[in-house]
């Protein structure tokens, strides 16, 4: 994994559970070629780059995963059947096809768990000092499904249990209306690890925030997206919704 600006002053800490598209030596290309490589099946797009501008312009720490989600998902349970897919909206995956408890069980230590260790630690680590902390998990969705439009710009996600998102979607919609999703176009659910995996046991209050891929595509955009958000979001934390 990565960690950029470990000892930001922010209240918020960044993950990027999918930021990355990196696949172990050991495994070769999965089976997959380089064009699906730079699709949504293998990666998070434009959110490695959003996170860093966005974790230096709010001076927060960015916590992300380099490997591909193809090779394990970070934002799954290790037992959940979403952890290692075999196939990919249509893209078959041979290298995942076929593998053996043990198989599972590499990957899961090696890149899983390293990067749920890590995040843990910082998390623990802030606690002790009493420093408040809010987390925000970066997500990037497609602009069209299955032949259906997506017209959000961004997605708020979570589970009707959290200020911090609460506050964050009405400061967004005060801006852009409707093309701010509540829910939409995922909601956290079951399958989701990472955020109840760290903020339920910890007692934090979080945010998991979607971007459309076409907005942060490039550098540029990226940088655009961040400026966007960095108020809003300093906004929050001024506001009152703070961290334990």
């Amino acid at each position: 994994m990565i960690v950029e600006n470990l000892h930001g002053s922010s209240p918020f800490v960044l993950l990027g559970d999918h930021a990355g598209r990196a696949i172990p030596a050991g495994l070769g290309n999965l089976g997959v070629g380089a064009a699906d490589m730079e699709r949504h099946i293998a990666w998070d797009i434009g959110v490695a780059g959003l996170g860093s501008i966005l974790a230096r312009q709010i001076d927060a720490v960015f916590v992300s995963q380099r490997y591909s989600r193809l090779v394990i998902d970070c934002n799954r349970g290790p037992e959940a059947a979403g952890s290692i897919v075999s196939v990919s909206d249509g893209t078959a995956i041979p290298g995942n096809q076929g593998l053996t408890p043990q198989d599972r069980d590499a990957r899961r230590r090696e890149i899983f768990q390293p990067y749920q260790d890590r995040i843990g630690a910082i998390l623990d680590d802030r606690l002790a000092r009493r420093r408040p902390t809010l987390l925000l998990s970066l997500h990037s969705f497609t602009p069209e499904m299955d032949g259906q439009a997506r017209p959000w710009r961004f997605g708020v996600l979570h589970r009707g249990d959290s200020p911090l998102s609460r506050r964050t979607l009405e400061i967004l919609r005060a801006r852009w209306g409707q093309a701010v999703g509540d829910n939409q176009p995922y909601a956290m659910d079951g399958t989701d690890f990472t955020i109840p995996h760290h903020a339920d046991a910890r007692g934090l209050d979080y945010l998991e925030l979607e971007v459309r891929q076409d907005l942060i595509e490039t550098a540029a955009d990226q940088a655009d997206v961040a400026a966007q958000l960095a108020e809003p979001l300093s906004k929050v934390a001024a506001d009152g919704v703070q961290g334990h």
